[in-house]
């Protein structure tokens, strides 16, 4: 009766521990990314060569809201984008999405607002708004890069996101391409290959590198078109 007991009290331990383990877990697989601030050399070739230096930051505003922003400037063009958005259970859903760059003096600017109640999407483009219809799960087109991050953190094979891009619901689709060492100017980096898949038949090749050691943080881009390159690459963190 006794060693019946005490299997009874160490089972009971062993569920308690397990359970706890499993929240651990759960919730380290839901944790979101850290605040950061991360700066880039970008360069664009079409005829001409433009260099450029981007920041990127990700910050909690407050309890429920992060702001994700991008921007690069020199003396002949700039760009702007941020995304505001909340996150449950490891999943983004954007408020609202900014955009504004300017080349050569050709400015463009567009804005996304967010209604979930809805589930709808106001864009704004050229001061002519209109709604669309988006389903859960929806995404702007800078948040996904910090969708792809979670997802690759959580350890998820299936890169697969619905945009609001462009007036319409674009499918964007990536593919795991395997490790490979990058060299940044922080030094030689083990980074997970990833290739968008879902315009290879534009003619478009788009490769980024996520880098485990940080957060699965972005730390080199590629993409060609056409005689077009863009290269994004990594040159501080904090």
């Amino acid at each position: 009766m006794a060693a019946l007991k005490i299997s009874i009290i160490a089972f009971g331990i062993f569920l308690s521990c397990h359970t706890s383990l499993s929240h651990a877990s759960n919730a380290q697989k839901t944790a979101f990314l850290p605040n950061y601030t991360a700066t880039y050399s970008t360069l664009w070739k079409k005829g001409i060569s433009l260099k450029v230096k981007g920041t990127q930051t990700l910050k909690k505003k407050s309890e429920s809201l992060w702001v994700f922003t991008f921007s690069a400037k020199n003396f002949f063009a700039s760009l702007y984008e941020s995304s505001s958005f909340q996150v449950t259970e490891g999943q983004i859903i954007p408020q609202e999405y900014e955009y504004k760059s300017s080349v050569f003096g050709k400015k463009k600017t567009a804005l996304l607002t967010f209604n979930w109640d809805k589930n709808i999407v106001r864009n704004d483009i050229k001061n002519k708004p209109w709604n669309l219809s988006i389903q859960p799960d929806t995404l702007d087109k800078l948040s996904v890069q910090l969708q792809i991050r979670q997802d690759l953190k959580n350890q998820k094979d299936i890169l697969d996101y619905q945009i609001a891009d462009g007036g319409r619901i674009k499918n964007w689709t990536f593919e795991q391409q395997g490790t490979e060492k990058v060299s940044t100017k922080i030094g030689d980096i083990s980074a997970i290959k990833v290739m968008r898949t879902d315009n290879l038949h534009k003619g478009k090749q788009t490769f980024f590198w996520f880098a485990p050691k940080y957060d699965y943080l972005l730390v080199k881009l590629e993409h060609k078109e056409d005689k077009e390159l863009y290269q994004l690459n990594i040159e501080s963190l904090k």
